[in-house]
């Protein structure tokens, strides 16, 4: 917990290779302990099982998008009751690369972080966007549609 705020510390992250180092650079402003893989010379030319060996050394729940190699090696630690990370899995499906694709998810990691979603669900996440009332942002979809609802004006 945080003693000023009365409120669990974020997760600190460990963002595996695939994700550019702006993006830890985006959750750090946001206040969430992150390292990219990328971006740490030791780290960035390793095997997937030294990634995932900092990751628990570091007290840090590893984001990977490659589901195919981490999840085999979830399995055999757990099988042989070695002590795993927690893992937050992304997917292009929940998370398309196009110019959007930073921004959602900045978002939705900045929202598991804060809310140690990793936690309520075994120690792995399938990620995806938060809930659109957490967003700091209103919806472009309609800025309207609140005002109309409630009475009260839109906020821009």
């Amino acid at each position: 917990m945080s003693p000023a705020s009365g409120q669990a510390t974020p997760d600190a992250l460990l963002l595996d290779e695939m994700f550019s180092p702006r993006l830890a650079e985006q959750l750090r402003t946001r206040g969430i302990d992150c390292i990219a893989v990328a971006d740490d010379a030791v780290l960035s030319s390793q095997d997937d099982r030294v990634v995932l060996e900092a990751a628990l050394a570091t007290g840090r729940v590893l984001v990977t998008n490659n589901v195919v190699d981490f999840e085999p090696l979830r399995t055999q630690r757990t099988a042989s009751d070695q002590p795993i990370p927690p893992l937050i899995y992304t997917s292009e499906n929940a998370f398309p690369r196009n110019r959007k694709f930073i921004g959602r998810l900045v978002e939705a990691l900045d929202y598991a972080a804060k809310q140690r979603l990793v936690h309520t669900t075994g120690g792995v996440l399938w990620l995806t966007p938060p809930p659109p009332s957490s967003k700091t942002k209103t919806s472009a979809s309609s800025p309207n549609a609140s005002s109309r609802s409630s009475g009260k004006p839109p906020v821009r």
